[in-house]
């Protein structure tokens, strides 16, 4: 009789214990996850598209292009002459054709500026979007574009219902990687730095956010080498489901 009672404590014991384990590896890693948009926005239709304005030119151009784009948003950020980030995408764009001389009609310029309304998903980012939504993760964009632009964005991509917020920084009047930008999923989530997991698309907003004091994940889509400024990632990976192990708690990142 002895054995049997200490067997069904025993085994009694091990079911509350099994249920906590179990309650446990559910539980994710972190409560909620920003986004910067283009960890699930494809932005290579962008080069295809200034590829047929201007055969030969067209990588040129929207590496110009790219590169004077967010040169743009840390002048106006310390300069204090914000401008939005719909402005800044045609005065950069204006700018690079210049520079390399090309002939910009205002058709082409308008034709290669309607590629920011008109994203679709990187394929993995729907699944992995849901996958941290039904793991009880919380979801917030937070970009550079402008309200209008992330709503645009989640409506071509088909991702209503995924986020909380769409957090542009025309609400704080900086751009990332100023404080004040990161600062908005604290403000809008009620949580604290190191329940919030960032997930960056660029390295240089990789290192603002772990600088900043979020956990950080460099969805490195585009293998690029961790840029040298004494804050590197807590993960890197490819893919959205990198990110998804991560904050779930199976870590794939590398």
């Amino acid at each position: 009789m002895l054995l049997t009672r200490r067997n069904l404590m025993n085994s009694a014991s091990g079911a509350v214990t099994g249920s906590l384990f179990l309650a446990s590896a559910r539980a994710p890693r972190y409560r909620a996850v920003a986004l910067d948009a283009f960890t699930t926005l494809d932005p290579r239709p962008i080069a295809s598209r200034a590829e047929d304005a201007f055969p030969g030119k067209g990588t040129l151009l929207v590496d110009a292009w790219r590169v004077r784009q967010f040169e743009y948003t840390w002048l106006r950020t310390i300069s204090r002459s914000y401008v939005d980030f719909e402005q800044i995408t045609e005065e950069s764009l204006v700018y690079a054709a210049k520079a390399l001389a090309l002939e910009v009609s205002k058709e082409k310029r308008q034709r290669l500026l309607q590629c920011f309304w008109e994203f679709k998903p990187w394929p993995d980012a729907d699944a992995a979007l849901r996958r941290l939504k039904t793991a009880g993760v919380r979801l917030v964009l937070l970009s550079n574009f402008t309200g209008r632009m992330l709503t645009s964005a989640v409506e071509t991509c088909s991702l209503q219902g995924l986020f909380e917020a769409h957090l542009s920084t025309d609400r704080v009047r900086a751009f990332k990687p100023d404080p004040r930008a990161y600062h908005m999923a604290v403000d809008t989530l009620k949580l604290r730095r190191d329940e919030i997991v960032f997930a960056a698309f660029a390295g240089w907003d990789a290192a603002g956010a772990k600088a900043f004091g979020f956990p950080t994940v460099w969805v490195n889509r585009m293998k690029q080498p961790i840029e040298e400024l004494g804050f590197p990632p807590d993960a890197t990976g490819r893919s959205l489901d990198d990110l998804a192990g991560f904050v779930i708690g199976a870590n794939t990142g590398k």
